[in-house]
């Protein structure tokens, strides 16, 4: 399915579909526009005063008010006229025309106003005014870099008080598949024989999370698959054995099965290993040969390539004889198409198979990667390094408000923004956190390894008493504390973190760095590394984690926070 997301604006009374950069340069040329129409009042405004202050001024300096004919005139006409007659030799230097509204404001003005009256200051207020004409007149006729000067002041103004709640981020390459969220829910109703994330969950069973724009691979008892597209209900048929998303082109997907070729008590069964890489939409394939009555007799997907082990029990055809059974090991079955045959298994009518062991990965390791951009990992060599992972291994994920958790390195993860470090986890690493108390008002220190618990946990003893102040995962970190006022006249103090405290669990408080109030808090290089045994590994003791001895220094640091 193509997404193609449209942007529609109505303009002009009119819808409109527009890229973005169309609405950005329509909102610009709008903003544009009404700058332009606010000069242009700007511009009117301060002509209408220059206007007014140089008809006082000639009003007042020819003392016009003095004149014979104006102090006898008959009327109020009369008087407006023999104004306008004065300032005739003067109209030439005026903005625009005199208007009778002009003449009746020269008429109203006070004798205290007259009295008032400073040529200089009448001089200087004419001078301030063509200025600014002058000014709004340029920023008219460049109102292109009038505008982009506008937008700069208002980011410069206000952008501290409003900062930017969008991130720009690089999404170069990236495959729709690994971004959309998997916020839809699939169900399945196997007495109906639908699927689909509108089915009713009182109704059906929960299968996975999956997007929108997922494809589900179906696996049928009969040994046949085929993969569909997700929807709200689609008929999907019974006997379904295994429904799952679909991944394509993905290699390290292993699928485990044994199938009995047939029907029968002689039909024999065969064991076989293969991923599925590419399909046709809607398309039936076969896991089996095909042939009448064939069913699948055990299958599990492995992310990993995980190899299991089975005891296979065989009916007896002596009623009275105990069962027979023997162990087989998926890790002696070779990986190949899906199309293939298997290996024989048994040519007797099996009774039961159970999982004796869950082996581990017979691919190696996963390299996995991951990217900050999209906040997802992946096995395709973007971003971060993480380091190669087998089936057991965790991914750890520390926030920035220092709580942490653990999990999987399956590439549909999804995690939060505030991502402050993310690595794979390693039980016996040792961190060093130093913490405010805000009881106290002093900093305590403590040394911990991470648990590998399901639930978020923190690692802050107790968020509401204490604070983060620094972190470190450098195995012996050596600390320089800065003491404040009134204690700021002490000498920096520098501790060894490892022999302060023993290594212990998160939960713990710590120990008290010192009895004054630190101001800064400084990392010094180390005195003291990890010791190297001759298999390459750090030398641990982890029978008694509590003491600091050479024994039990943790691995190798990793980069600072």
């Amino acid at each position: 399915m193509s997404i193609s997301p449209n942007c529609c604006v109505i303009y002009d009374k009119k819808p409109h579909f527009l890229t973005v950069s169309d609405v950005l340069r329509r909102s610009a040329d709008n903003t544009k526009d009404l700058l332009r129409q606010e000069l242009e009042v700007q511009r009117g405004e301060l002509l209408e005063h220059l206007m007014t202050i140089s008809l006082e001024k000639i009003f007042i300096e020819e003392r016009i008010y003095k004149d014979k004919e104006y102090e006898q005139a008959k009327d109020l006409d009369t008087a407006l006229a023999h104004i306008d007659k004065r300032l005739e030799p003067f109209k030439a230097d005026f903005v625009r025309d005199v208007t009778r509204d002009d003449l009746l404001r020269l008429e109203d003005i006070k004798m205290s106003r007259i009295h008032k009256f400073s040529s200089d200051k009448a001089d200087e207020d004419i001078a301030n005014t063509k200025k600014k004409i002058k000014a709004v007149e340029k920023n008219l006729k460049h109102l292109t870099d009038y505008t982009i000067q506008w937008f700069e002041h208002l980011k410069e103004k206000y952008g501290a008080d409003h900062p930017r709640l969008t991130e720009i981020r690089s999404f170069d390459s990236v495959d729709a598949t690994k971004v959309i969220e998997s916020n839809l829910k699939l169900y399945h109703n196997p007495s109906d024989g639908f699927i689909g994330t509108g089915l009713k969950p009182s109704e059906s069973s929960f299968v996975c999370n999956c997007s929108e724009i997922d494809e589900i691979l179906i696996i049928y008892r009969n040994g046949q698959y085929k993969v569909v597209k997700v929807a709200d209900k689609i008929f999907v048929g019974k006997d379904v054995y295994y429904i799952n998303v679909y991944r394509k082109s993905d290699q390290r997907t292993i699928y485990n099965v044994v199938y009995r070729d047939g029907k029968g008590p002689m039909a024999p069964y065969y064991i076989k290993r293969f991923n599925i890489t590419s399909v046709q939409r809607d398309k039936v394939y076969d896991i089996t040969l095909g042939r009448p009555g064939s069913k699948i007799a055990y299958m599990t997907a492995n992310l990993n390539g995980e190899a299991e082990v089975l005891r296979i029990s065989i009916k007896s055809l002596n009623k009275i004889a105990h069962t027979k059974s023997f162990e087989r090991d998926f890790a002696e079955v070779p990986i190949r198409g899906r199309g293939t045959k298997g290996l024989l298994l048994t040519r007797a009518e099996v009774q039961k198979i159970t999982v004796k062991e869950h082996g581990g990965s017979t691919l190696g390791g996963r390299p996995v990667w991951w990217d900050a951009d999209v906040q997802r990992i992946n096995y395709d060599k973007q971003g971060q390094y993480l380091g190669e992972f087998m089936s057991d291994d965790k991914i750890l994920v520390v926030l920035d408000n220092y709580e942490y958790y653990l999990t999987s390195f399956d590439d549909t993860n999804h995690y939060e923004t505030n991502v402050l470090r993310i690595e794979k986890y390693d039980p016996h690493k040792v961190w060093t956190i130093v913490m405010k108390d805000w009881e106290t008002g002093l900093h305590n220190l403590k040394r911990f390894t991470l648990d590998a618990k399901p639930t978020r946990q923190s690692m802050l003893a107790d968020t509401k008493r204490f604070t983060f102040a620094y972190l470190t995962d450098t195995p012996y970190p050596r600390l320089r504390f800065t003491f404040a006022k009134p204690d700021d006249f002490r000498a920096p103090l520098e501790i060894e973190a490892d022999d302060l405290i023993a290594v212990k669990s998160a939960g713990t408080k710590g120990k008290k760095v010192a009895n004054w109030k630190v101001a800064a808090i400084e990392e010094l290089e180390p005195t003291r590394q990890p010791e190297v045994v001759s298999d390459g590994a750090s030398a641990e003791n982890n029978e008694n984690p509590d003491e600091n001895t050479e024994e039990n220094a943790p691995a190798e640091p990793d980069s600072l926070f």
